[in-house]
């Protein structure tokens, strides 16, 4: 009798298979957007052959703050205070800058209590992929707006929200972080695109991605529900990424699209959708915002990208081993250092 042989599985540029980039098993609503924003962070790593132990996963407090527990169990991976991941994420990238650091948030872990800490990460431009998965309310503590929730929106109970939201994409965009978008949990395509961008990316991406909450903030009256946003989505590009270890073979007709190489050599290319948008102009990105919310337009895409702007580490001029790694001969100051320093005390 004839045999046949199973195909080996299928495995991505450094020999490993998708079932090395997955997590435990999601605790989250059946729906819950963060799942899928979890399934695309699996996606993204495995597609551009991510070593899982050179990534640090970090979060704070909340629904979003659990998601890491479900992707990339063989990564480092860190569940802090409430609002304050960006300070453990800089002690960890600042001692370790060949890690790939990935933050994990939500709405109210950065725009509540967490504001100070987002505040200081952005203008820092650490190298660091930070993630708000956005679903306007705190799921943990039944369904309160966040401070991300619109005008004009309404809970479940009925409750109309009267306070303006914070735009954490044009915070992010006004404080000097160089890569920043909006995406849809339910956009797998463009949510994609933008990951893999990001993870070649050196300096601070923030995307704050809309994540529908199932359970308390995806009825009639909200603008986090997966109902408004297929309604009121508005791309501001088709978004195609090549990896630098892929040939570049894409055309598009001249002056239809910006083409970005990213510091790894990866190619970013931004297919017009508007003519006149130039992701590299800070002042159009934050007035297209502006237009944006006018119009009650929900726009993702990236928002603004620059490739060129100095990392907090090239900054402080870290040296490229984990300081860990230092002997105590280079960490620890000599005697007449010392000494040195205190006479300028004197």
């Amino acid at each position: 009798m004839a045999t046949t042989t199973a195909p080996p599985p299928k495995t991505n540029r450094i020999g490993l298979q998708v079932l090395d980039y997955r997590g435990g098993k999601t605790t989250l609503c059946a729906g819950c957007g963060h799942n899928a924003i979890s399934e695309r962070i699996i996606d993204a790593m495995y597609e551009m052959g991510v070593q899982p132990e050179r990534v640090a996963k970090l979060s704070g407090i909340g629904c979003s703050s659990k998601a890491p527990a479900y992707f990339m169990n063989r990564s480092h991976s860190f569940n802090s205070v409430h609002g304050r991941m960006p300070s453990v994420a800089t002690g960890a990238l600042l001692a370790n800058r060949s890690l790939i650091g990935l933050g994990v948030s939500g709405d109210g872990d950065t725009a509540s209590i967490g504001m100070g800490q987002f505040v200081h990460l952005m203008r820092r431009n650490l190298p660091l992929i930070y993630i708000i998965e956005d679903n306007g309310v705190y799921g943990l503590t039944k369904g309160q707006f966040s401070a991300t929730a619109d005008i004009g929106s309404k809970l479940k109970t009925g409750v109309v929200n009267q306070l303006p939201p914070v735009d954490t994409c044009a915070l992010a965009i006004s404080l000097g972080a160089t890569f920043v978008g909006r995406s849809f949990s339910g956009d797998k395509k463009q949510l994609l695109s933008m990951l893999k961008a990001a993870i070649a990316h050196r300096g601070t991406v923030m995307l704050d991605v809309i994540s529908p909450c199932v359970t308390f903030n995806d009825h009639e009256g909200s603008t986090k529900s997966y109902k408004y946003m297929i309604d009121h989505e508005e791309p501001l590009q088709e978004i195609s990424f090549v990896p630098s270890f892929e040939e570049i073979d894409v055309e598009y007709d001249a002056g239809t699209t910006i083409e970005v190489t990213m510091h790894d050599g990866s190619h970013l290319r931004l297919r017009k959708l508007e003519e006149d948008y130039d992701p590299t102009d800070r002042v159009r990105a934050l007035t297209r915002l502006h237009q944006s919310h006018e119009k009650e337009e929900m726009l993702t895409g990236i928002l603004y990208l620059n490739t060129q702007a100095p990392t907090f580490t090239d900054m402080l001029n870290l040296v490229d081993e984990p300081l860990a790694t230092l002997p105590e001969s280079v960490v620890r100051p000599g005697r007449e250092v010392l000494e040195q320093a205190m006479e300028e005390l004197r």
